[in-house]
């Protein structure tokens, strides 16, 4: 029997059935790590981590590929856990969903963090962070994260702390806050308003050098 010569070449672009088969080995590989009940439960800690809304159990179920019933054993679980071990986080039922927050009793700690923070210059992530802010808002952190690539949940508090955004409504479709930028940011800057804030423009590339896919995904 011949062996095909580009079984043993990397990068070879995969067809159709080929992605398949990887993508449900992904799948089962990710079902088999989460069958364990103490890996199911961590996973559900780091999805509840990066998110800035509740989180349904029924969402959790979907995302992590087990069933409502076992996710909301190791809400409970992990519930239980934070509050027996007296941790500085712990997990909340809120608008349907579940969510991280820290604990009341921590919040003199979090507030002093929180002041002393106010004394250094802000890090390039919050200014990278204000930035988009500032231009795109009114905007939810999620969409900010998606912009910038990043979780930027303590980011956002930080420029909240320091009075420069603040929440002004919620997302009609998400739930979500909406940010924008206040009177301080303004005052900072030396600016009367958002419409004397730099034109981008001079920083994109030309729209000639863009092929149709970037042209479509600016539009």
């Amino acid at each position: 029997m011949t062996e095909d010569p580009l079984d043993d070449v990397e990068g070879v672009d995969q067809g159709p059935h080929e992605a398949a088969e990887a993508e449900a080995a992904e799948l089962d590989a990710l079902e088999l790590d989460l069958a364990d009940e103490h890996a199911l439960r961590a996973a559900v800690e780091a999805v509840l981590f990066v998110s800035d809304t509740p989180i349904p159990a029924a969402a959790l179920a979907a995302a992590l590929g087990r069933t409502e019933a076992d996710v909301q054993g190791a809400l409970d679980a992990l519930q239980a856990e934070l509050a027996r071990r007296g941790a500085g986080i712990e997990l909340r039922t809120v608008a349907g969903g579940y969510r991280l927050y820290t604990r009341e009793q921590f919040a003199p700690a979090v507030e002093r963090f929180l002041r002393e923070g106010q004394r250094s210059r802000l890090t390039q992530a919050a200014l990278e962070t204000l930035a988009v802010i500032a231009y795109r808002q009114p905007v939810t952190r999620g969409r900010v994260s998606a912009i910038r690539g990043v979780n930027v949940d303590a980011v956002a508090r930080t420029l909240l702390s320091r009075g420069l955004i603040a929440e002004v409504g919620t997302d009609p479709e998400t739930g979500a806050g909406l940010y924008a930028t206040t009177d301080l940011f303004l005052e900072k800057l030396g600016l009367s308003g958002l419409d004397e804030l730099p034109s981008l423009a001079p920083l994109l590339p030309d729209i000639d050098e863009l092929d149709d896919d970037e042209l479509g995904s600016v539009r």
